[in-house]
């Protein structure tokens, strides 16, 4: 039976709708295009912008091939560090010039590899870089945020195979960070507890919803999803700061984060995904009423007319069919 279902932090409806599951759908695309030439492969460093950080044995020269992870700048920015973020009107409409960071992180030599079949370690390398730029990024006062996010897959927004994840750091607040931090504080003024700390709480005493736990993580389908296998991954002490977490935040992270692309690879195929990381912004780093997390979207489904003309998502696998389908692969998986 169809039900709507409200998101407790931003006050977003979705329906749940199983029967849309039974709708023909043409066939997911998993990845790109293959090519037979890649500028993140190594020995093509020449190829893209002088790294800005590079994990290598002591001693290597900067921009030469002994690396096991990169990061440089995108050489196609959305946003660029070469213009001062000036603030721009005329009558009703603002702009600001397109100053900012955007960083490809390149996440192995191996191009054919995948986080889900990556070795622990490789995956805390990743996290590790995630966050030293962050923490270098903030230094710049003109940054307000840093979005971290991957995409996997040509129909999720990916333009190559190589395994890679970008950031892009913004002198504004992306309007969906604001609208999750807004319904967090306005529960933290009624309840004097975070919003995310609540779900974390309901979600251990229920348990129909969590796919995988660690000491200091959950990963969990969120109760009221936008898309069919939406999973969260939330650090499971209060913390709204992405950038303070230690070595072994970093070690559970990155378990938990390999493991559940793992389940999803196993349950669904090699399907196209985003995540994102959402933490607070810099002049709020630290505060007791949001809470950073990592988002993955699988892209199995479209938004169509209804969504983008009313808000409504409709998602057609329940999170507690989602977690239960996850949770059982656990066997002989991990």
């Amino acid at each position: 039976m169809p039900e709507y279902r409200k998101d407790p932090i931003t006050n977003r409806w979705v329906i749940i709708s199983s029967e849309r599951s039974n709708r023909p759908i043409e066939k997911i695309i998993p990845n790109v295009e293959k090519f037979d030439f890649c500028p993140f492969d190594q020995g093509n460093e020449n190829l893209t912008p002088p790294e800005v950080l590079a994990f290598k044995p002591e001693k290597s020269k900067p921009n030469d091939e002994n690396w096991w992870l990169r990061v440089v700048p995108n050489k196609f920015p959305a946003v660029t560090k070469d213009i001062p973020p000036n603030l721009n009107s005329n009558g009703i409409y603002f702009s600001v010039d397109g100053y900012g960071y955007h960083e490809v992180i390149i996440e192995t030599p191996n191009h054919d590899s995948k986080i889900a079949y990556m070795n622990y370690s490789e995956v805390e390398e990743i996290v590790w870089a995630y966050l030293n730029r962050f923490n270098d990024i903030k230094k710049d006062k003109k940054i307000k945020y840093i979005q971290i996010f991957k995409n996997y897959g040509r129909s999720a927004g990916a333009s190559l195979s190589h395994p890679h994840s970008q950031l892009i750091a913004t002198p504004i607040i992306p309007i969906f960070i604001e609208d999750e931090i807004k319904g967090a504080k306005k529960f933290y003024n009624i309840k004097n507890k975070c919003i995310f700390c609540s779900i974390i709480e309901q979600e251990k005493n229920e348990n129909i919803r969590i796919v995988e736990e660690n000491d200091t993580f959950l990963s969990l389908e969120p109760f009221a999803p936008r898309f069919p296998y939406e999973t969260w991954i939330i650090q499971k002490k209060h913390n709204s700061n992405f950038g303070s977490i230690n070595s072994k935040d970093v070690k559970d992270f990155s378990s938990i984060l390999k493991n559940t692309l793992l389940r999803l690879n196993v349950l669904l195929g090699d399907i196209p995904y985003n995540y994102m990381i959402h933490t607070s912004p810099f002049d709020i780093l630290n505060n007791s009423y949001y809470h950073w997390h990592l988002e993955i979207i699988p892209r199995l489904t479209n938004a169509a007319g209804f969504e983008w003309g009313s808000g409504f998502f409709i998602n057609s696998v329940s999170p507690e069919v989602a977690a239960r389908n996850l949770k059982i692969l656990e066997e002989g998986l991990l």
